[in-house]
């Protein structure tokens, strides 16, 4: 018998077989217990995930002998042909050298025949999104309402080039990426199996770059044991496939949260110089800082495959970085990985995200501000002992009510307080001179509430009569200083004429005033 790689030796055989896809294998299995099979399939999911694997194993679910049922015998000849894929009664199509309209028909031609031996006639067409729009719209008549003994199974890894009229007419089933973990599990019982010792930190690595594909994982497998034999040590999977060890990402995560731009440029030009990936490394630096991110969040999370040496050391070293400064980082990581796509040297555009990054790390946030004045306001609250008030007034008494008076000409004599601030309404205009007689000055109208204060409404009334002494609203009943300069004087009227003032009346009316005179 000639060799078969480790990807066909170890596909799973039965439900039980297939690793993380449980919530697939659970809702097919109660679909055939339950007898509610339907005519149409369709899974969706990365590359290596197990597809075709379910596919065939659901075949031999309802086409073995004694079916539909879900404990079936796997080394049952009928079985081994559906595994084999020569079974007569479940055919196999490729979707990409069979997507034309003439296949489809010749297709629709066939399903009208009976199976030869089991219950059903399966029809699996792999890459079903290869199929032209012409093969898609002569299908769908069949696809609706295919015969009784016909069923149809798709597999496609781009779902959004199916037309949505295939897709309402099939039970559709995302099959997830497979755990780092479950992957490492069974690399290490493949590796059993095989007489080969697998490190635990290689079968780790190399789980890690499959990147959930289980077939991409036992591909590597099988060229590591060709390489280095029996005995695989991590570091041996990371000469072959470039992968980034884990204590280089822990030094370069250090690196930046200690600000360390030299060293952080050095692991880089270690790292190319001895044909790494640049990609991969800033992928794997991601990685780990989104695992402190969440170590940060919930301090029980998986260290995701990290030694436990190594993650409390990066714990440490990542202790005075906060949440939303790892996240910053990460927005210039994923910045440069989009550039880096398209880059012809990609290394460059990783230093620059590199600088970049521990500069962001340097920059003083508003979140900082805020943290030291909550800090200093405490510091203030619990130290500092209260302020003792010398003021007459109780502490819960409303503020002190100044009495508003009306302010004065300079001469003869001195200016009043005037402290209030209410709308003034309407009022009536002064009564002109007797000699000359100046033309009446109309009232300005009061403003709505919110507009003009009492003091601005008197400082126009008052600018509006010439003839009057101006009139300025104080707060202070402070005398002016002496060096000041006096005003300029004006020819003085009598007191009482002063006083009997239309404008002074209704002040002292509104404001509830009096006039005070020394």
């Amino acid at each position: 018998m000639s060799y078969q790689v480790f990807a066909r030796k170890y596909r799973p055989a039965t439900f039980d077989d297939v690793l993380g896809q449980d919530h697939v294998v659970r809702t097919l299995r109660n679909a055939i217990e339950q007898d509610r099979l339907a005519h149409a399939y369709l899974f969706v999911g990365p590359r290596g995930t197990g597809k075709t694997s379910t596919a065939r194993i659901f075949a031999k679910a309802l086409n073995g002998p004694g079916g539909p049922k879900v404990d079936f015998d796997p080394n049952d000849p009928v079985c081994l042909q559906i595994a084999e894929g020569t079974s007569l009664d479940v055919v196999e199509i490729d979707g990409a050298s069979n997507n034309g309209v003439d296949e489809v028909r010749a297709l629709r031609d066939s399903v009208n025949y009976a199976p030869m031996q089991g219950k059903f006639k399966i029809y699996y067409i792999d890459e079903v999104h290869m199929l032209t729009n012409q093969a898609f719209n002569a299908l769908l008549k069949t696809l609706e309402e295919p015969p009784p003994h016909v069923k149809f199974i798709f597999a496609t890894t781009e779902v959004h080039k199916i037309l949505p009229t295939i897709l309402s007419r099939c039970q559709r089933f995302d099959l997830r990426p497979i755990p780092t973990e479950t992957i490492a599990k069974h690399l290490t019982h493949i590796a059993e199996q095989e007489g080969v010792a697998l490190d635990q930190a290689a079968a780790w690595a190399i789980a890690k770059g499959a990147d959930g594909g289980m077939r991409d994982a036992q591909s590597m497998l099988d060229q590591l044991v060709a390489f280095c034999g029996n005995q695989i040590q991590e570091a041996d999977v990371l000469n072959i496939f470039g992968f980034t060890s884990r204590e280089t990402i822990a030094a370069m995560c250090e690196a930046i949260f200690q600000k360390n731009t030299a060293a952080a440029l050095q692991i880089i030009q270690r790292e190319a110089s001895t044909g790494r990936d640049v990609s991969q490394l800033l992928n794997e630096l991601i990685g780990a800082l989104r695992a402190l991110i969440v170590a940060k969040v919930d301090p029980q999370a998986p260290n995701e495959g990290i030694p436990q040496e190594l993650w409390e050391k990066l714990l440490d070293a990542a202790k005075n970085c906060k949440a939303d400064r790892l996240l910053a980082v990460m927005d210039v990581f994923a910045d440069t990985e989009g550039r880096m796509k398209w880059a012809s040297n990609r290394k460059l555009h990783l230093e620059l995200g590199l600088i970049k990054a521990i500069q962001v790390m340097g920059e003083a946030r508003i979140s900082d501000i805020i943290h030291v004045l909550e800090g200093s306001a405490g510091h203030f609250s619990q130290g500092a002992p209260p302020a003792v008030s010398h003021d007459a007034t109780p502490p819960a008494a409303a503020a002190p009510v100044i009495e508003p008076v009306v302010a004065r000409p300079v001469e003869p004599a001195p200016q009043p307080q005037v402290a209030a601030e209410i709308s003034l309404p309407e009022l009536s205009a002064p009564e002109p001179e007797p000699a000359p007689e100046p033309a009446p000055v109309a009232a300005k109208p009061s403003k709505p509430a919110g507009g003009l204060s009492a003091f601005d409404a008197m400082i126009e009334l008052a600018e509006d009569r010439p003839d009057e002494p101006e009139i300025k609203p104080v707060v202070a009943a402070t005398p002016p200083p002496a060096a000041a300069k006096p005003a300029p004087k004006e020819t003085p009227r009598e007191a009482d004429d002063f006083y009997k003032d239309p404008l002074i009346q209704k002040a002292l009316e509104i404001f509830s005033g009096k006039i005070i005179t020394t």
